[in-house]
């Protein structure tokens, strides 16, 4: 059995549907919903049939229990997870006129970013994915970095999405510096446009290309509803977007890294030799499973990825 493990927070978004300020004596209303970027990954997996573990800490209050059952019911194994007294991390996100997700955080003192060091991974374990707040917040950055070193170095298949926030990067440039070191690791790096961007700036500014000459295995960047690319050092493919009705995009691109995740593992290419060795016709569908997966999230609200069984129906 090959197994894949996710790496990072699970929290809770606090979703406004309204832009506040147009009545300064009414607040929008505030819906709760789980979320963070690697537990939607590890959702999109279990939900679509992968062998999945989550590897994190969640708070013994009760959004943490929420989440526990959450992963329970999506197929995600909890072995991995570590209990803690501390809170659960909120994010505010307000939904745009284009259905756009914009967030902030309340993240101080939380349970995610106080992981402790889960030692080796099982022998089933194919795949390591990482990302979002737990490759930021110390003390548990470090310790992610260490775990992604381990499994890179015992010839696991490596993904890292990035999924940056500024508002919780202290120092951009460090992190920046810090995400290049990560580079010879990753075998499957996915982006936003927007990641893109941002990471290409500051004082040391790189590109796709410098990327790839830095070690990355393939680079899959999501552009909205032009579709997915994917880049390596020999080509470059676009997948279109499937046409959809947008209502939010929380969780578009967690649906995207899960998706082709599991169509790694249905081609039996779990694996860093055999990602990194994959054609151009290979990735192009690959990234329109993904894109897939990410139109069903995205029509309906809140992180909600398929299932298989919607997949297979449509």
């Amino acid at each position: 059995m090959r197994e894949i493990v996710v790496c990072g927070e699970a929290l809770v978004d606090v979703v406004s549907t309204a832009a506040p300020g147009a009545d300064p004596a009414h607040l929008p209303p505030l819906q709760p919903a789980l979320g963070g970027g690697p537990f939607n990954v590890a959702i999109t997996l279990g939900r679509l049939g992968s062998a999945v573990s989550f590897c994190s800490a969640v708070s013994t209050d009760t959004y943490g229990d929420a989440i526990m059952a959450a992963l329970a019911a999506g197929g995600v194994g909890t072995t991995l997870v570590q209990r803690r007294p501390e809170p659960t991390s909120l994010a505010l996100a307000t939904i745009g006129s284009d259905g756009g997700a914009h967030y902030s955080f309340y993240v101080e003192g939380t349970a995610d970013r106080l992981v402790a060091e889960p030692g080796d991974f099982a022998a089933t374990v194919s795949a390591v994915c990482f990302g979002t707040l737990s490759m930021v917040l110390e003390p548990g950055a470090s310790v992610y970095e260490l775990v992604m070193r381990r499994a890179h170095d015992a010839g696991r298949l490596i993904a890292l999405d990035p999924n940056i926030r500024p508002a919780v990067i202290d120092d951009p440039d460090f992190y920046r510096r810090r995400f290049l070191d990560w580079l010879p690791m990753i075998d499957v790096l996915k982006l936003s446009d927007e990641d893109v961007d941002w990471l290409g700036n500051g004082v040391d500014g790189s590109s796709v290309d410098d990327w790839l000459r830095e070690g990355a295995g393939a680079v899959v960047i999501t552009h909205g509803g032009d579709g997915i690319s994917v880049r390596t050092s020999e080509f470059s493919v676009l997948a279109p977007a499937p046409a959809t009705d947008v209502v939010d995009t929380i969780g578009a691109g967690d649906s995207v890294l899960g998706g082709l995740l599991h169509f790694f593992d249905e081609s039996g290419d779990l694996s860093a030799a055999a990602v990194r060795a994959r054609d151009a016709d290979y990735w192009t569908r690959a990234a329109e499973y993904a894109a897939r997966v990410a139109a069903v999230t995205v029509s309906r609200p809140g992180a909600d990825p398929p299932w298989s069984s919607e997949l297979d129906a449509s």
